[in-house]
């Protein structure tokens, strides 16, 4: 006696066609590049074509002194005693302080710094800033409420030869 039944012959012409469902091919998921293309650099990122630059941040708790120099973007939250020369923008936030010289190429003040601005394509001295020193920039923006012991030159510099202008941030004077 047997415990199981034999399934009886079927037609093939009468069955369905169970055709496998086709498996996933991922050998070339992701193809290899042409020879003609560059290989991705795998060391730092330096400036590209079109100015793209990293930024460098001292925090607000940190105090550091020496010199910065280099090429980049220098944004100051704490406190820094040395000179600043930078083919980059500097930005001296709100509560930071900067004891030194300073040459780069846009310099945006909002805390206070004590030393010359030697050299500077544009200059802004927002609502919060104080600047203790001597200016040469050839722009120079000034928000009402900043202040400012020093000289200022703004548009004199040969290499500072596109049109510089001096505005101030309260536009609601009139002439009588």
């Amino acid at each position: 006696m047997a415990l199981w039944k034999e399934p009886a012959a079927t037609n093939k012409k009468d069955s369905p066609t169970m055709t496998p469902e086709p498996v996933l091919k991922r050998d070339n998921e992701f193809p290899i590049p042409p020879v003609d293309v560059a290989p991705i650099p795998t060391g730092p990122r330096r400036t590209g074509a079109r100015g793209e630059s990293r930024e460098s941040i001292i925090a607000s708790d940190i105090t550091i002194e020496g010199k910065i120099d280099g090429a980049g973007h220098v944004r100051l939250a704490g406190r820094f005693k040395g000179d600043v020369h930078i083919q980059g923008d500097l930005t001296v936030e709100a509560g930071a302080k900067l004891t030194g010289s300073v040459r780069a190429n846009s310099v945006n003040i909002a805390g206070e710094v004590e030393g010359n601005i030697e050299s500077a394509a544009r200059v802004e001295l927002m609502e919060t800033g104080v600047l203790n020193g001597d200016l040469k920039a050839g722009t120079l923006t000034v928000a009402a409420g900043s202040r400012m012991r020093g000289r200022a030159e703004f548009g004199w510099g040969e290499e500072l030869t596109s049109r510089s202008s001096f505005t101030l941030g309260s536009t609601t004077s009139q002439a009588s």
